[in-house]
């Protein structure tokens, strides 16, 4: 059965793990409700969990998934991080990728005043 799929990270469009959505149905480009935080797991991918003060709203990308295809990005993701629900700015309760609060805080680097995966990394990069 299909379901809708919030990402915001190596799985969004041209970066690493996108090929993992081959045959999901791009909905478009989204937000979160300021109700996240977002760290930077080893500046490999990201890591968002739901805060009840301090959250910011995160940018990202919604899918249209079928069970096949969540089968292979299931595969795909990297350690610890898992399918949970996720409240859109719009109001829309969606699943997304989350990642454990207890694993991130303290051990890794807080982007959430960037929100956003792609800033985060081209921000991060050296100038040419």
């Amino acid at each position: 059965m299909a379901f809708e799929l919030f990402v915001n990270g190596t799985l969004m469009r041209g970066l690493a793990l996108h090929q993992n959505l081959d045959g999901a149905e791009f909905l478009g480009v989204v937000q979160t409700a300021p109700r996240y935080r977002l760290y930077s797991i080893d500046d490999r991918h990201p890591g968002m969990f739901e805060v009840e003060t301090g959250g910011v709203a995160v940018s990202g990308e919604l899918y249209r998934v079928s069970d096949e295809v969540w089968r292979r990005v299931e595969a795909g993701e990297p350690p610890n991080l898992y399918r949970g629900r996720v409240l859109l700015a719009d109001g829309r309760e969606v699943y997304g990728i989350l990642y454990p609060r207890e694993l991130a805080e303290g051990r890794q680097r807080d982007i959430s005043t960037y929100g956003d995966w792609r800033r985060y990394i081209a921000e991060r990069q050296p100038p040419r």
